[in-house]
């Protein structure tokens, strides 16, 4: 029997996430004929309770293509119970373990939907009541740590318990199917690898923005930030996949290992340079479509002083054959003009216009990789506008995933959930992963703390400080959103 512990089962992201996705995974036929799910927290629930807040959480956040029959409905919550876990009360641990059905080859996968401050209690308990052996894993919610010391702190003391290959840490950004796409994209592509490189392509834009504020995360959005909690981890996965070299194969650590070798790569910054390649802001009160919302400074939780940033623009470079001198300008940030994922691939203008300064300027060729809201691929090519004469101008070959494929879409928890349950590394990050990550964001973190007036503001509804704006204008280049064809 395949079994599901959620520890952290009566929070906000097992309500708003993990639940529906194991749900759909379900009612799709996808997880094991034996199957059971047990959620644990320190509340005192019975099981029939927790029923009642799961067929909630699946009711208000499912998919829409999830069968939300009552049939079906009732058929998940047979197979759903509760166990109180206090991380330190070894008695909580041997209840549960009573409700777990062990073997060496049914998995048993538990979901630590936690903070990381209880990481290591729950991991030692488990291991105390022998339930991290076999064929048992854990996945472990991001941030893990604050910074390159603390995250490796915690990666020693989970290896203490586990073995690498049982530790699923994860990033759901590597869930999305775009994300994945980029891999058959580079790699399954003859006519695009040669471009691949510093002789063809410009500078690379990554781009991950969003409309909404903290919400209702201000206490713990206040001590973590937009490096720490995007930059880090999700911006700097999408680098090491764009930037990487051809894998042996696809199997998961022969992937893992080019990823590494790119982070590591990247040109660590000095105190002088991070002023001169970083931008951190924080957003003000303005208005997001049209609606009228606070300042961060004003937000639930949120000291009224607060430094934090809200938003983070980056000029980074990687020290190898392939990339040097190609800035990857990174970008992301809450109370955006709008809400989207992006991966844009710029390259290098045509050395000479043979249609003459009448045509004005022409926008390079661009690769535009978008992974939210919709997900599609649009190679941007210049060719002439009906009627008299010759007029430029773009014209996008695209590929728009909802309309190439009548496939069911499924959503990144759901896509990392199922990999977990059938020990697929391949979208998990590896500790030496998460180890060069934070030896590259520790320096900026570092120059950030002794700069007391680097902070800028940005209305909210904007796209972020001017400052961004400069940041690469002063080396001729702007943000899709800001060129304007001449």
């Amino acid at each position: 029997m395949t079994t599901f512990v959620l520890f952290g089962g009566t929070g906000d992201l097992a309500k708003r996430k993990i639940i529906p996705a194991l749900y759909s995974a379900y009612v799709n036929g996808r997880l094991a004929a034996s199957f059971s799910f047990i959620g644990a927290a320190r509340e005192a629930l019975t099981d029939e309770e927790f029923r009642v807040r799961v067929a909630a959480s699946i009711e208000a956040y499912a998919s829409e293509d999830a069968d939300h029959s009552a049939e079906k409905m009732a058929a998940f919550l047979a197979l759903t119970t509760y166990s109180k876990i206090n991380a330190h009360e070894a008695g909580d641990f041997e209840q549960l373990k009573q409700r777990i059905h062990t073997s060496e080859t049914d998995p048993t996968l538990f979901y630590l939907a936690t903070g990381p401050d209880i990481f290591i209690p729950v991991v030692e308990q488990l291991s105390k009541h022998g339930l991290v052996e076999g064929n048992a894993r854990v996945v472990v919610e991001k941030p893990l740590g604050r910074d390159a010391q603390s995250a490796k702190e915690i990666n020693q003391s989970l290896r203490t318990y586990l073995n690498e290959n049982q530790i699923y840490r994860i990033d759901h950004y590597l869930g999305k199917e775009m994300v994945q796409n980029l891999l058959a994209l580079r790699f399954a592509n003859s006519f695009l690898e040669p471009l691949w490189n510093r002789k063809w392509i410009q500078d690379v834009q990554i781009s991950i923005s969003e409309q909404v504020g903290v919400e209702s995360r201000g206490d713990f959005y206040d001590r973590t930030g937009a490096l720490r909690d995007m930059v880090q981890n999700h911006l700097l996965q999408l680098v090491s996949i764009v930037a990487m070299e051809p894998p042996v194969n696809a199997n998961p650590d022969a992937i893992r290992d080019e990823k590494v070798k790119v982070l590591r790569a990247l040109h660590k910054f000095t105190p002088e340079e991070v002023s001169k390649k970083t931008v951190r802001g924080q957003y003000r009160a303005g208005a997001v479509d049209g609606k009228p919302v606070i300042g961060y400074q004003a937000e639930p939780g949120v000291p009224t002083a607060s430094r934090n940033e809200t938003f983070v623009a980056i000029r980074a470079e990687i020290d190898n054959w392939r990339w040097a001198g190609v800035p990857f300008y990174l970008r992301t940030g809450k109370r955006m003009a709008s809400r989207c994922a992006e991966i844009t691939i710029n390259f290098k203008p045509i050395p000479y216009s043979i249609f003459g300064k009448a045509q004005g300027p022409l926008r390079s060729n661009r690769l535009v990789i978008s992974l939210q809201p919709e997900e599609s691929v649009q190679l941007f090519m210049k060719a002439k506008e009906p009627g008299e004469g010759i007029r430029l101008s773009d014209v996008a070959l695209n590929l728009d995933f909802a309309e190439a494929s009548n496939l069911r879409r499924v959503e990144s928890y759901e896509r990392l959930l199922l990999d977990a349950m059938h020990g697929d590394l391949t979208l998990f990050v590896r500790d030496d992963e998460l180890s060069a990550a934070w030896a590259w964001i520790d320096p900026i973190m570092s120059a950030w703390s002794n700069d007391s007036e680097g902070l800028k503001s940005y209305i909210a509804g904007s796209w972020g400080p001017a400052a961004s704006s400069y940041l690469l204008a002063q080396h001729g280049a702007a943000w899709g959103e800001e060129y304007v064809e001449g």
